[in-house]
């Protein structure tokens, strides 16, 4: 089937970063923003890792924004409720912070615009485990704009999570398209390639590969910007 649409990866992908130093450098930004307001730096970061952990394993019967609150509201050193504006807060004023520890690729805002003129449908299929207002601004800092995508996974707006190939086939739904007329653009060798079980081909970006489990690439489509081009192009996506 002829490819119409292509689904992205954000971090790591579009945006460069090291995701373990990354995750580290917000986990620790976050927790100074809260400490004033008497949560334990090293405790808010544990529980802060569950609510993540709940979101990746969120069976669809909530968004995820509501799994993170449920699995963490318990664990917080005071209820979470009066407090919840302060952690808003630093989404939308301290987020920001992390961008110090991301880089720039122009070749992720040269591949989106030469999509654009190629007339191929664009959507972002982060891990919709952030809030909107954190995955905007990571869209920019990758040198790009929400509007470049026709849709963008958020944790507000899902019921599920990368690795779940169900998380996939919900993306193809909400775009009212066929999962064998996607590619997927990733660089996570286990949640971005799962989008091959949702009937989605894959193409891994391994500037900053993740292959955790030490995965064989031989038979999977993989490489840098040039190797994507090619790869897309005998898609039939001439860029």
């Amino acid at each position: 089937m002829k490819k119409e649409m292509v689904l992205f990866d954000l971090d790591g992908t579009l945006l460069p970063m090291d995701m373990d130093y990354f995750v580290s450098f917000y986990f620790s930004c976050l927790a100074a923003w809260m400490e004033p307001y008497g949560y334990n730096p090293e405790h808010l970061k544990k529980t802060v890792w569950k609510g993540v952990e709940a979101m990746v394993a969120n069976d669809g019967t909530m968004t995820n924004e509501q799994r993170f609150w449920l699995s963490v509201k318990d664990e917080l050193d005071q209820p979470y409720e009066p407090n919840l504006p302060h952690f808003l807060s630093f989404y939308e004023n301290g987020f920001w912070q992390a961008w110090f520890v991301t880089g720039t690729d122009p070749r992720a805002a040269e591949t989106i615009e030469r999509l654009k003129q190629a007339g191929i449908r664009r959507a972002l299929a982060t891990s919709p485990l952030f809030p909107r207002t954190a995955t905007l601004q990571r869209i920019r800092w990758a040198g790009l704009q929400a509007e470049d995508f026709e849709l963008i996974t958020t944790y507000e707006s899902c019921t599920t999570s990368k690795p779940n190939p169900r998380y996939f086939a919900d993306v193809c739904a909400a775009l009212q398209i066929d999962p064998q007329a996607c590619i997927m653009v990733g660089n996570d060798a286990d949640e971005d390639y799962a989008a091959v079980k949702a009937g989605i081909d894959v193409f891994l970006l391994d500037d900053h590969l993740i292959n955790r489990h030490d995965r064989d690439l031989s038979a999977i489509p993989h490489g840098s910007y040039p190797e994507l081009w090619a790869c897309l192009a005998k898609e039939g996506i001439a860029l």
